[in-house]
């Protein structure tokens, strides 16, 4: 769950962590008002849940409140494009009003979890500001990792470590060490997958100070942080998305024409590999699960078909837990329920699968059955 900029610092100053002074606004009056205390000269600030906000316009500096007043009415209730957001942008609900500050240097800080080290890493670089995935194609030898061993958690030394091979002056070594202890207690104490600060700053003042702030919540642990669940934003996550986690199914929207349905995650990364191989481009990843019911295959197969992108439906059941004859029967309900034609790819393998096939079979779904995925290589050539 993804958090704005406003609530990833409230987390921040909780845990110690320096931020600029600054009020989120949902009005242009009371960003006039936020910008008026903060003496005019201010920094608005689009909340979204995407980068590259300053590059689509969503990130403004104003030398007066009234300028902050036609800053903020331009942007609230806009859609902002930037280049994560995709061509159609997302809606500005509100603004950060954040004090300016005097910078000296910029440099990029977070934490996230390793896979291929199964554990929490510090990353860090000294070119902050600047897209960190750019740096580290280009430029490798600017990114520093720092393994945390979760048995025994961060220690000083890791932030002493970053510190050398940041630069960072002699005198705001222990603070920084300290920042990143700080860091790391929010990403383990709420269960975060990503904390990120870009930029962080050494102001002309030679203070360190979290000029933005991103916090990544993993939904699953949300059950140990009930009151995290207010801070969800609804209006900033796609809709397919938000149905699918209502009915309990593991759904991501891509931009594909060929809808997916597996049950199994690996199951479900390898049928989108045949659709890739095939020249076509997946829609979605979407894993039933072990244990879906007819309802709940209806729903998944109607989500697929929801999306005005999708033209082909690949299906890959294998069954066990799920019988073949389960879903099948989902299938059909699903595409009666929604009545759109397309060409359907089914393959079918496990439990129950002749019943599977016999239901699909005596149903009006215009479908096609494939005993092997390269079999559905050619049925879904990019059209």
């Amino acid at each position: 769950m993804k958090l704005h900029e406003y609530q990833a610092k409230e987390f921040f100053s909780r845990y110690g962590i320096p931020i600029p002074t600054g009020e989120v606004a949902s009005t242009a009056d009371e960003a006039k008002k936020a910008s008026a205390t903060l003496d005019g000269s201010t920094v608005i600030k689009a909340q979204v849940h995407a980068g590259g906000r300053g590059k689509g316009g969503g990130i403004r500096v104003v030398a007066t409140p009234e300028e902050a007043y036609d800053a903020a009415e331009s942007l609230i209730g806009s859609q902002l494009i930037t280049p994560q957001t995709g061509p159609n942008g997302v809606v500005v609900n509100k603004v950060l009003v954040e004090q300016t500050v005097a910078i000296e240097k910029e440099l990029y800080l977070s934490i996230t979890v390793d896979g291929s080290v199964k554990a929490p890493i510090i990353i860090a670089s000294a070119s902050g500001g600047m897209d960190i995935e750019q740096v580290a194609t280009e430029t490798p030898e600017r990114i520093t990792q720092v393994r945390i061993d979760p048995t025994i958690g961060y220690q000083p030394f890791m932030g002493r470590k970053v510190a050398y091979a940041l630069n960072i002056p002699t005198e705001l070594v222990r603070p920084f060490s300290n920042l990143v202890g700080s860091l790391y207690n929010l990403f383990r104490e709420q269960d975060a997958s990503l904390v990120e600060i870009n930029p962080l700053t050494i102001t002309k003042e030679g203070q360190l100070l979290a000029l933005d702030a991103k916090v990544d919540l993993e939904d699953d642990a949300l059950n140990r942080h009930p009151q995290n669940r207010e801070l969800r934003d609804t209006t900033q996550e796609d809709p397919l998305e938000m149905e699918a986690d209502e009915y309990g199914l593991n759904y991501i929207r891509l931009d594909g024409n060929v809808g997916c349905m597996v049950n199994g995650a690996g199951l479900a990364m390898a049928t989108m590999d045949i659709v890739r191989a095939a020249g076509s481009e997946p829609a979605n990843f979407l894993d039933v699960g072990g244990g879906a019911d007819e309802e709940k295959i209806a729903q998944a197969f109607k989500l697929i078909c929801a999306d005005p992108k999708v033209t082909q439906v690949l299906i890959n059941i294998f069954g066990g837990i799920l019988r073949c004859d389960v879903a099948a029967r989902g299938i059909v309900q699903g595409y009666h329920e929604l009545g759109n034609e397309m060409t359907i790819v089914v393959r079918m393998r496990g439990t129950n699968v002749e019943e599977g096939r016999q239901i699909l079979n005596d149903s009006d779904v215009p479908l096609t059955f494939v005993n092997e995925l390269r079999e559905a290589i050619p049925l879904l050539q990019n059209k």
